[in-house]
Protein backbone atom coordinates (compact mmCIF):
# COMPACT_ATOMS: atom_id res chain seq x y z
CA UNK A 1 0.00 0.00 0.00
CA UNK A 2 2.63 2.72 0.82
CA UNK A 3 4.76 1.59 -2.65
CA UNK A 4 1.11 2.65 -4.24
CA UNK A 5 0.81 5.94 -2.37
CA UNK A 6 4.06 6.80 -3.49
CA UNK A 7 3.49 5.96 -7.14
CA UNK A 8 -0.46 7.80 -7.37
CA UNK A 9 1.42 10.73 -5.06
CA UNK A 10 -0.65 11.05 -2.22
CA UNK A 11 0.79 10.98 1.19
CA UNK A 12 -1.88 10.89 3.59
CA UNK A 13 -2.16 10.98 7.03
CA UNK A 14 -2.43 7.05 7.12
CA UNK A 15 1.05 7.28 5.04
CA UNK A 16 2.94 9.11 7.50
CA UNK A 17 1.73 7.09 10.94
CA UNK A 18 3.21 3.89 8.66
CA UNK A 19 6.15 5.46 7.93
CA UNK A 20 6.54 6.54 11.52
CA UNK A 21 5.61 3.22 12.65
CA UNK A 22 8.56 1.82 10.42
CA UNK A 23 11.54 3.73 11.20
CA UNK A 24 14.63 2.33 10.35
CA UNK A 25 16.54 1.83 13.49
CA UNK A 26 19.69 1.22 14.84
CA UNK A 27 20.01 -2.17 17.22
CA UNK A 28 21.78 -4.56 18.63
CA UNK A 29 20.94 -7.95 20.57
CA UNK A 30 23.15 -6.34 23.69
CA UNK A 31 22.12 -3.17 23.86
CA UNK A 32 18.41 -2.71 22.01
CA UNK A 33 16.90 -0.33 19.69
CA UNK A 34 18.51 3.09 19.19
CA UNK A 35 15.81 5.55 19.26
CA UNK A 36 17.09 8.74 17.92
CA UNK A 37 15.38 9.32 14.93
CA UNK A 38 11.58 8.68 16.56
CA UNK A 39 12.89 11.55 19.49
CA UNK A 40 14.29 13.97 17.29
CA UNK A 41 10.71 14.02 15.61
CA UNK A 42 9.20 14.09 18.87
CA UNK A 43 11.15 16.76 19.88
CA UNK A 44 10.49 18.36 16.31
CA UNK A 45 6.67 18.32 16.78
CA UNK A 46 7.17 20.03 20.25
CA UNK A 47 8.99 22.81 18.79
CA UNK A 48 6.54 23.38 15.80
CA UNK A 49 3.83 23.03 18.29
CA UNK A 50 4.86 25.83 20.59
CA UNK A 51 5.51 28.56 17.86
CA UNK A 52 9.30 27.53 17.98
CA UNK A 53 9.58 26.08 14.45
CA UNK A 54 7.03 28.49 12.24
CA UNK A 55 8.41 27.71 8.55
CA UNK A 56 9.45 23.99 7.22
CA UNK A 57 12.76 25.05 7.89
CA UNK A 58 14.52 23.07 10.95
CA UNK A 59 17.98 24.86 11.91
CA UNK A 60 20.74 23.14 14.07
CA UNK A 61 19.71 25.74 16.82
CA UNK A 62 20.93 25.98 20.35
CA UNK A 63 17.70 25.75 21.36
CA UNK A 64 17.16 22.36 19.37
CA UNK A 65 20.43 20.79 20.41
CA UNK A 66 19.19 21.45 23.91
CA UNK A 67 15.83 19.90 23.76
CA UNK A 68 16.85 16.79 22.06
CA UNK A 69 19.72 16.66 25.00
CA UNK A 70 16.81 16.91 27.43
CA UNK A 71 14.56 14.49 25.74
CA UNK A 72 17.11 11.77 25.26
CA UNK A 73 17.76 12.62 29.30
CA UNK A 74 13.80 11.15 29.41
CA UNK A 75 13.38 9.03 26.62
CA UNK A 76 17.08 7.73 25.27
CA UNK A 77 18.92 4.38 26.34
CA UNK A 78 21.72 4.73 28.03
CA UNK A 79 23.74 2.33 25.62
CA UNK A 80 24.30 4.70 23.75
CA UNK A 81 25.52 8.36 23.39
CA UNK A 82 23.04 10.62 22.98
CA UNK A 83 23.46 13.48 19.87
CA UNK A 84 21.56 15.12 17.64
CA UNK A 85 24.11 15.01 14.78
CA UNK A 86 23.11 11.56 14.20
CA UNK A 87 19.47 11.41 13.67
CA UNK A 88 19.02 14.80 12.43
CA UNK A 89 21.44 13.40 9.10
CA UNK A 90 20.27 9.84 8.80
CA UNK A 91 16.94 10.31 9.02
CA UNK A 92 17.32 11.61 5.62
CA UNK A 93 16.97 8.11 4.65
CA UNK A 94 13.04 8.05 5.52
CA UNK A 95 12.02 9.91 2.51
CA UNK A 96 10.48 12.93 4.54
CA UNK A 97 13.35 14.38 5.62
CA UNK A 98 15.75 16.25 3.80
CA UNK A 99 18.48 18.13 4.76
CA UNK A 100 20.23 21.34 2.86
CA UNK A 101 23.68 21.56 3.28
CA UNK A 102 25.62 24.93 3.02
CA UNK A 103 27.16 25.61 -0.46
CA UNK A 104 30.65 24.31 -0.79
CA UNK A 105 29.90 21.88 1.85
CA UNK A 106 32.63 18.79 1.10
CA UNK A 107 33.22 16.34 3.42
CA UNK A 108 32.18 13.56 5.94
CA UNK A 109 28.66 13.15 7.67
CA UNK A 110 28.83 15.48 11.22
CA UNK A 111 29.94 13.80 14.28
CA UNK A 112 29.73 16.64 16.74
CA UNK A 113 27.27 19.64 16.94
CA UNK A 114 29.47 21.93 15.85
CA UNK A 115 30.54 19.91 13.09
CA UNK A 116 26.86 19.90 11.76
CA UNK A 117 26.55 23.52 12.46
CA UNK A 118 29.11 24.15 10.02
CA UNK A 119 27.76 21.87 7.25
CA UNK A 120 23.74 22.05 7.20
CA UNK A 121 21.92 25.39 6.20
CA UNK A 122 18.60 23.19 7.57
CA UNK A 123 16.51 20.67 7.31
CA UNK A 124 12.53 20.20 6.00
CA UNK A 125 10.08 17.88 5.62
CA UNK A 126 7.21 16.95 3.21
CA UNK A 127 4.91 19.79 3.00
CA UNK A 128 2.45 17.48 3.49
CA UNK A 129 3.83 16.32 6.61
CA UNK A 130 4.41 19.67 7.77
CA UNK A 131 1.15 20.63 7.96
CA UNK A 132 -0.21 17.56 9.14
CA UNK A 133 2.24 18.55 12.46
CA UNK A 134 0.43 22.08 12.61
CA UNK A 135 -2.82 20.68 12.76
CA UNK A 136 -3.79 19.41 16.29
CA UNK A 137 -5.68 16.34 15.44
CA UNK A 138 -3.40 14.93 13.22
CA UNK A 139 -0.46 15.90 15.58
CA UNK A 140 -1.71 13.96 18.06
CA UNK A 141 -2.36 10.86 15.89
CA UNK A 142 1.24 10.97 14.46
CA UNK A 143 2.55 11.77 18.01
CA UNK A 144 0.53 8.53 19.30
CA UNK A 145 2.22 6.75 16.61
CA UNK A 146 6.09 7.18 17.89
CA UNK A 147 5.13 6.95 21.53
CA UNK A 148 3.11 3.53 21.12
CA UNK A 149 5.58 1.89 18.55
CA UNK A 150 8.63 3.16 19.87
CA UNK A 151 8.61 3.53 23.35
CA UNK A 152 5.18 0.87 23.96
CA UNK A 153 4.85 -0.15 27.40
CA UNK A 154 1.92 -2.65 27.87
CA UNK A 155 0.39 -3.18 31.57
CA UNK A 156 3.44 -5.66 32.58
CA UNK A 157 5.21 -2.45 32.55
CA UNK A 158 3.28 0.18 33.57
CA UNK A 159 6.06 0.95 35.77
CA UNK A 160 8.25 2.52 33.05
CA UNK A 161 5.71 4.86 31.45
CA UNK A 162 5.13 6.24 34.86
CA UNK A 163 8.77 6.53 35.28
CA UNK A 164 9.10 8.22 32.04
CA UNK A 165 6.35 10.67 33.34
CA UNK A 166 8.08 11.07 36.45
CA UNK A 167 11.17 12.33 34.30
CA UNK A 168 9.77 14.83 32.86
CA UNK A 169 8.22 15.84 35.73
CA UNK A 170 11.73 16.15 37.44
CA UNK A 171 13.59 17.35 34.57
CA UNK A 172 10.98 20.30 33.91
CA UNK A 173 11.02 21.27 37.39
CA UNK A 174 15.20 21.49 37.34
CA UNK A 175 14.83 23.97 34.86
CA UNK A 176 12.17 26.34 36.35
CA UNK A 177 14.36 26.27 39.68
CA UNK A 178 17.44 26.79 37.73
CA UNK A 179 15.91 29.98 35.92
CA UNK A 180 13.47 31.37 38.31
CA UNK A 181 15.41 35.46 37.74
CA UNK A 182 15.13 34.29 33.79
CA UNK A 183 12.71 34.32 31.04
CA UNK A 184 10.70 30.76 31.86
CA UNK A 185 11.95 28.24 29.23
CA UNK A 186 8.58 26.88 28.35
CA UNK A 187 9.89 23.77 25.93
CA UNK A 188 9.18 21.29 28.31
CA UNK A 189 6.66 22.77 30.51
CA UNK A 190 4.28 23.24 27.92
CA UNK A 191 5.42 20.06 26.00
CA UNK A 192 2.78 18.24 24.07
CA UNK A 193 4.80 15.18 24.05
CA UNK A 194 5.15 14.60 27.58
CA UNK A 195 1.51 15.75 28.14
CA UNK A 196 1.06 12.61 25.63
CA UNK A 197 3.21 10.35 28.29
CA UNK A 198 1.06 11.40 30.99
CA UNK A 199 -2.63 10.86 28.97
CA UNK A 200 -1.14 6.86 28.36
CA UNK A 201 -0.13 6.52 32.02
CA UNK A 202 -3.28 8.23 33.52
CA UNK A 203 -5.44 5.50 31.02
CA UNK A 204 -3.09 2.63 31.73
CA UNK A 205 -3.50 2.77 35.60
CA UNK A 206 -7.16 3.09 35.03
CA UNK A 207 -7.54 0.48 32.68
CA UNK A 208 -8.89 2.30 30.08
CA UNK A 209 -11.89 2.61 31.29
CA UNK A 210 -13.95 6.17 32.19
CA UNK A 211 -13.44 6.66 36.49
CA UNK A 212 -16.58 8.46 36.33
CA UNK A 213 -19.34 6.27 34.15
CA UNK A 214 -16.80 2.91 33.71
CA UNK A 215 -16.93 3.32 30.12
CA UNK A 216 -14.54 1.84 27.61
CA UNK A 217 -13.44 1.47 23.76
CA UNK A 218 -10.46 1.35 22.02
CA UNK A 219 -9.88 0.86 18.67
CA UNK A 220 -5.74 0.10 19.14
CA UNK A 221 -3.58 0.65 22.11
CA UNK A 222 -3.23 3.96 21.13
CA UNK A 223 -6.31 5.15 20.41
CA UNK A 224 -8.78 5.24 23.29
CA UNK A 225 -12.24 7.02 24.00
CA UNK A 226 -10.89 7.69 27.35
CA UNK A 227 -8.53 10.64 27.83
CA UNK A 228 -6.27 10.99 30.58
CA UNK A 229 -7.54 14.47 32.45
CA UNK A 230 -5.45 16.80 34.83
CA UNK A 231 -7.53 17.74 38.06
CA UNK A 232 -5.50 20.60 38.57
CA UNK A 233 -4.87 22.30 35.45
CA UNK A 234 -1.28 21.97 33.56
CA UNK A 235 -1.11 25.24 33.28
CA UNK A 236 -0.43 27.13 35.46
CA UNK A 237 0.94 24.35 37.78
CA UNK A 238 2.81 22.32 35.59
CA UNK A 239 1.74 19.31 37.76
CA UNK A 240 2.07 16.06 35.96
CA UNK A 241 2.37 13.74 38.46
CA UNK A 242 0.10 10.61 38.12
CA UNK A 243 -1.69 11.52 41.62
CA UNK A 244 -2.69 14.75 39.70
CA UNK A 245 -5.01 12.52 36.74
CA UNK A 246 -7.93 11.06 36.44
CA UNK A 247 -9.22 8.84 33.42
CA UNK A 248 -12.56 10.47 31.61
CA UNK A 249 -14.34 9.82 28.47
CA UNK A 250 -14.57 12.40 26.60
CA UNK A 251 -18.24 13.85 27.27
CA UNK A 252 -17.09 13.38 31.69
CA UNK A 253 -13.85 14.94 30.80
CA UNK A 254 -15.41 17.92 29.37
CA UNK A 255 -17.93 18.31 31.96
CA UNK A 256 -15.34 17.98 34.66
CA UNK A 257 -13.41 20.85 33.07
CA UNK A 258 -16.56 22.81 33.41
CA UNK A 259 -17.00 21.94 36.85
CA UNK A 260 -20.34 20.02 36.12
CA UNK A 261 -19.66 17.42 38.27
CA UNK A 262 -16.97 16.92 41.42
CA UNK A 263 -15.44 14.50 43.61
CA UNK A 264 -15.24 14.65 47.70
CA UNK A 265 -12.72 13.22 49.76
CA UNK A 266 -14.10 9.71 49.78
CA UNK A 267 -13.63 9.49 46.22
CA UNK A 268 -17.34 9.88 46.13
CA UNK A 269 -19.36 11.51 42.78
CA UNK A 270 -20.91 15.21 43.57
CA UNK A 271 -23.23 16.58 40.42
CA UNK A 272 -24.33 20.42 39.98
CA UNK A 273 -27.65 20.60 40.85
CA UNK A 274 -29.11 22.61 37.94
CA UNK A 275 -28.46 19.71 34.86
CA UNK A 276 -30.88 19.12 32.26
CA UNK A 277 -30.47 15.92 30.68
CA UNK A 278 -32.17 13.92 28.50
CA UNK A 279 -30.06 10.09 27.94
CA UNK A 280 -32.76 7.92 26.35
CA UNK A 281 -29.69 5.62 25.84
CA UNK A 282 -27.07 6.28 28.73
CA UNK A 283 -27.44 6.47 32.37
CA UNK A 284 -27.92 10.73 33.52
CA UNK A 285 -25.27 11.95 34.92
CA UNK A 286 -27.55 13.25 38.32
CA UNK A 287 -27.96 9.07 38.42
CA UNK A 288 -23.86 9.15 39.29
CA UNK A 289 -24.63 11.33 42.48
CA UNK A 290 -23.12 9.61 45.10
CA UNK A 291 -21.21 6.88 43.47
CA UNK A 292 -17.52 5.81 44.26
CA UNK A 293 -15.60 6.69 41.38
CA UNK A 294 -13.37 3.81 39.60
CA UNK A 295 -9.77 3.52 40.97
CA UNK A 296 -6.40 2.76 40.10
CA UNK A 297 -5.49 -0.94 41.77
CA UNK A 298 -2.70 1.03 43.48
CA UNK A 299 -3.68 3.95 46.51
CA UNK A 300 -0.51 5.50 45.38
CA UNK A 301 -1.94 6.32 42.01
CA UNK A 302 -5.22 7.49 43.90
CA UNK A 303 -6.57 11.07 42.29
CA UNK A 304 -4.57 13.62 45.17
CA UNK A 305 -7.32 14.92 47.40
CA UNK A 306 -5.52 18.36 48.11
CA UNK A 307 -5.86 18.40 44.21
CA UNK A 308 -9.67 17.20 44.17
CA UNK A 309 -10.50 19.65 46.57
CA UNK A 310 -8.88 22.62 44.34
CA UNK A 311 -10.82 21.21 41.86
CA UNK A 312 -14.06 21.18 44.52
CA UNK A 313 -13.34 25.36 45.30
CA UNK A 314 -12.27 26.44 41.96
CA UNK A 315 -13.99 24.54 39.16
CA UNK A 316 -17.02 23.07 40.81
CA UNK A 317 -20.52 25.16 40.43
CA UNK A 318 -23.07 22.99 42.61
Amino acid sequence: MMAQDNQLGTKNLSYYCKRFSELNVSSSRQRGEAHYKPILLLVVIDLITQGLITENQILVSDNLIQTFNNYWSVLGSSSYKGGLYYPFIHLESEGFWRVEYKVGFVGSKPKTHNKLKEAVEYANLDDELFNYLRDPVSRNELIDVLISVWFSFNKKKIEEILQVNQNFQEVTQKDFEENLDKQPKIVLKKSVVRNAFFRKAVVHIYDYKCAFCHLKVMKTLSQSIVDGAHIKPFSPFYDSRINNGISLCKNHHWAFDRGWFGIDDKYKIIVAGDLEEISPNAKPMQEFRGETILLPNSEQHYPRLDALEWHRLNVFRP
